[in-house]
């Protein structure tokens, strides 16, 4: 069992704390947050500060997104950046491997794998006429370049990425970037997954953590909360702490609503 990142320490602000991020009910309420286990899952509902926490999680530990960017220039964090500042991450064992992803960043990452690899099939159509009448070797040397990356980008990827629905590609794209020994942070992932592509994405998160993979994951799905070993966080709580799975009130919620739908849909 690898732990990587220990406990996050949050430090009282020096600035008014009515003003976001300290704001946010959950950063006001912790001074720390262990990850006692190889999987933390938080759990909250909306504006519960779940995003936040794992936003500010991932620039304090410099992680690259999915998109292979740094979070340190990520525009869209730069509101968290006073929260960031007053976050100490307490480590076992220091790691530089893994990603950081939000869900809405994934839909991104597919349409810009899209338009390089059109970008890529098009350079080569160019030297293809340019180089027309040309010999073999002479097209061959030119297209060297466009070909070795659009080689690369499809046995990683696969030829078609984007004409996959939404859950292969997540899956794929998810297979592709994993690493051993890494520390993942997942910000609602289940929002690209049906229930049985979720339990695929448990069985690749239980792969890499008996290879050495930390996670931490914010999540609304009962499916990925029941994650084998997981430490399940509950921001609703006051003070936020440690729950079991079986007392969690949206997978009450969930199995009350699943034996009678029917009651719950007649009082909306």
């Amino acid at each position: 069992m690898t732990i990587h990142l220990r406990e996050i320490q949050i430090r009282p602000p020096k600035d008014p704390i009515d003003r976001f991020p300290f704001s946010v009910p959950v950063v006001r309420a912790l001074d720390r947050i262990p990850f006692p286990t190889p999987v933390t899952v938080f759990v909250g509902e909306n504006g519960s500060g779940k995003s936040t926490l794992l936003e500010a999680l991932a620039r304090s530990a410099q992680m690259i997104t999915v998109g292979s960017e740094e979070t340190q220039r990520d525009r869209t964090l730069d509101a968290l950046q006073p929260l960031v500042e007053n976050l100490r991450l307490v480590w076992n064992k220091r790691t530089h491997r893994g990603f950081f992803l939000r869900a809405e960043d994934f839909f991104g990452y597919v349409q810009r794998l899209r338009a390089l690899r059109l970008e890529m099939a098009a350079d080569l159509e160019e030297i293809e006429n340019d180089y027309r009448g040309r010999s073999d070797y002479a097209k061959a040397l030119a297209s060297l370049p466009a070909a070795s990356s659009l080689q690369a980008l499809d046995a990683a990827y696969g030829d078609d990425l984007d004409a996959n629905s939404h859950g292969e590609s997540f899956l794929t794209l998810f297979q592709s970037r994993f690493v051993p020994e890494g520390l993942f942070i997942l910000d609602e992932p289940e929002a690209a997954l049906s229930p049985v592509s979720q339990l695929g994405l448990i069985a690749m998160i239980k792969d890499m953590v008996a290879r050495g993979g930390q996670f931490v994951i914010a999540t609304h799905s009962p499916i990925l909360m029941a994650l084998p070993g997981a430490s399940i966080f509950d921001l609703d709580r006051r003070p936020p702490d440690f729950v079991q799975y079986n007392d969690l009130d949206s997978v009450e919620l969930y199995r009350s609503f699943l034996e009678n739908p029917d009651s719950y849909i007649k009082r909306l």
